[in-house]
């Protein structure tokens, strides 16, 4: 998929971050948009900068933990149009802590929005694009996370590792019908969800969760660089992109230094 224009694009979690950013820079694009998140004013605030742009943006809420929440927007989308073109599976959510300062709680929060969101997204929306026969494009957005775990993100990291395989294993299936399938892993980005990340043990503490955005703000690597390296990725039809330095550091070592990145994981994070 070479280029935008006229084309039915639908993102979750679109109301900040980087899915805010993939939106407007699809709407640069003039690609027309749906927009979803559970927080319907942030959706609306992305729409009104979106539609700044000219194209034609429709919002929707939605709990992608919830695949009747997730099969009633693909209804609705449906209504209107035979299928999306480009799908993107952004919608996430952070945590941190050592794994036996877990809560089963947490587990289930955050595979129901990193992992099965991103299932229940394509299982709303691929039957009409392999229907339709005219090829397309999903996106899910995994993480740095899912070539390194640090012992301090279990649960992320097991989440994003997960998006990952599936989308692999996805993007092989989708193969025959004309259909790519990304795995984007944007490394240390400001965005919100740092700041609306679920904190654990000895992770849950004023002081240390402050260090923690305030790292991620100095390092201020954008979600609008990681946006256009999301178009580029779906441009080339790309399986697996690592986005920043520290990504694409991550995905290397791990190939070429397993022994090394090892021996690193079991050291504390820096804050």
């Amino acid at each position: 998929m070479k280029q935008f224009k006229d084309k039915e694009v639908l993102i979750t979690g679109a109301g900040s971050g980087i899915g805010r950013a993939t939106a407007l820079a699809f709407a640069a694009r003039g690609a027309r948009l749906w927009l979803s998140d559970i927080n319907a004013d942030g959706n609306e605030q992305t729409a009104a900068l979106a539609r700044e742009r000219g194209v034609l943006v429709r919002t929707l809420q939605c709990n992608v933990a919830d695949a009747a929440s997730v099969q009633a927007m693909a209804d609705q989308v449906h209504a209107e149009v035979e299928s999306l073109d480009i799908l993107m599976n952004n919608a996430g959510i952070g945590s941190a802590g050592r794994f036996l300062d877990t809560t089963l709680e947490t587990w289930r929060r955050v595979m129901d929005i990193n992992l099965m969101g991103v299932v229940y997204g394509c299982h709303a929306f691929l039957p009409n694009m392999v229907a339709r026969g005219q090829g397309g494009h999903v996106i899910n957005t995994a993480s740095a996370a899912a070539f390194i775990a640090a012992p301090d993100m279990p649960i992320y990291a097991a989440s994003k590792f997960a998006v990952r395989g599936f989308t692999e294993a996805l993007r092989g299936d989708m193969a025959k019908h004309d259909i790519g399938v990304t795995a984007i892993c944007p490394g240390i980005i400001n965005t919100p969800i740092v700041a609306n990340s679920i904190m654990e043990g000895s992770m849950d503490n004023a002081e240390r969760h402050e260090k923690v955005m305030k790292f991620y703000q100095k390092r201020n690597y954008t979600a609008e660089q990681v946006a256009e390296v999301v178009l580029e990725a779906v441009r080339k039809n790309v399986a697996v992109q690592p986005v920043s330095p520290e990504a694409w550091g991550m995905y290397l070592a791990k190939r070429i230094m397993p022994g090394i990145v090892g021996k690193l994981s079991e050291r504390e994070l820096p804050f």
